[in-house]
């Protein structure tokens, strides 16, 4: 893959709209949840039936994830973001039409697909423009945004109108999204990619076996693993460990998410400024995770809902800056393929984690959250440090 021609600045409107692109999505993944218990009710299922959708939806992401790399080698960035926004635009359709359980099950497949070919092929165009860790980082954020809007505006909407409704919202939403895919990722706007001599298959497999893919696609699954971890069991541990009202705790969760895209926004920028280095930066994001999810277990409960906003704030930087170094980590023709192969292993560690941690919880009580994930962010900065050596020797 090649640098664009055209510089940044050119770049931009293809940029604004991969942010816009990465708010819908996080508006989306934000609104899931609130729409979980009227999709219950509808259906007539309990937790652990509508839950199977959870691992269709993960399937998707998984299957874009190891494709999307050969998809982008084979028809470029323009084609795959249309391909993806038009299964995500599909799917939606097809939740709004309120389909049979058995068919809302299986169309999580498409909307994870097209969600993750659309997160794919959006890093794989920033990673190749100048100031990728900046960027990727802003792009993640505006995950962020979306998935902090995604609660209120399901339930405002919730409050009038069916569940369906909400998808048909996003689906609509898509129509201008592909228009500015259209529009803007076009001529040299957009990388162009070529494959070598192996095929897409060939470098598949190359990707696969690639020593940093694998560090990259461990730090990933296990980084979005504390991120779902706490996310995900976060409100019930401040209730039932630490004896905190509902209410509080739905405000703590809200700060760490908070914390979470504020961090996105400002560590890189600042670290940028004053000069640190980006293996430099991550060491320091990963020690302030684990200051934090130390300080979060052994302080109080009030200073617990600080301490878990600022473990979201040092954690917002780690995923897009995983990202943006992959050139770093392998093979220039091998970046697309690459980018995908890390996207589908923290999708299976955000799966995977967050079920044994609830696993573990299900034993031995939610007291074991918070030493669970100061384990993972431990995790972390173990394999953090053979990325940083390929980065920078002197470092690591």
């Amino acid at each position: 893959m090649t640098r664009p021609s055209a510089g940044r600045r050119q770049a931009r409107p293809a940029v604004s709209v991969s942010y816009s692109a990465f708010v819908l999505l996080g508006i989306g993944a934000g609104a899931s949840g609130v729409l979980l218990p009227s999709q219950m009710a509808g259906y007539g299922v309990d937790r652990a039936t509508i839950g199977i959708s959870f691992f269709t939806i993960s399937a998707g992401w998984v299957l874009a994830g190891m494709s999307s790399g050969a998809l982008i080698h084979r028809f470029g960035i323009r084609i795959v973001l249309m391909t993806g926004g038009s299964a995500f635009m599909l799917s939606g359709l097809c939740l709004a039409a309120r389909p049979p359980f058995a068919a809302f099950v299986l169309v999580q497949v498409l909307t994870g697909y097209g969600a993750g070919v659309l997160e794919s092929a959006l890093n794989v165009y920033l990673t190749s423009l100048p100031g990728a860790t900046t960027l990727l980082t802003r792009l993640h954020a505006f995950w962020g945004a979306g998935a902090l809007l995604g609660p209120p505006l399901a339930t405002w909407i919730l409050g009038f109108a069916s569940w369906t409704v909400v998808w048909l919202i996003l689906a609509a939403a898509c129509v201008p999204l592909l228009a500015g895919f259209l529009v803007t990722y076009r001529g040299e706007a957009a990388p162009r990619v070529t494959a070598d001599r192996s095929g897409a298959t060939g470098m598949l497999g190359a990707a696969l076996r690639d020593r940093g893919v694998q560090l990259g696609a461990a730090m990933l699954a296990v980084y979005v693993g504390v991120e779902a971890s706490v996310g995900d069991w976060g409100f019930s541990y401040l209730m039932q460990a630490r004896g905190l009202p509902e209410s509080l705790a739905g405000y703590a969760i809200s700060g760490y998410w908070l914390g979470l895209t504020l961090g996105r926004f400002l560590i890189s920028p600042i670290a940028t400024r004053l000069g640190v280095t980006t293996a430099g930066m991550m060491y320091a994001c990963l020690a302030g995770v684990a200051a934090a999810a130390t300080l979060a277990w052994l302080s109080p409960a009030t200073l617990t809902c600080v301490a878990l906003g600022l473990l979201g704030f040092f954690l917002g930087p780690v995923f897009p800056t995983t990202m943006a170094i992959t050139p770093g980590l392998t093979d220039a023709s091998l970046v697309p393929t690459a980018i995908g192969v890390m996207n589908a292993a923290a999708v299976v560690g955000g799966s995977a984690l967050p079920w044994l941690a609830g696993t573990i919880a299900q034993s031995a009580g939610m007291r074991v959250l918070l030493p669970f994930t100061l384990a993972l962010a431990l995790v972390q900065v173990a394999v953090w440090r053979p990325i940083a050596r390929r980065l920078d020797p002197g470092l690591g």
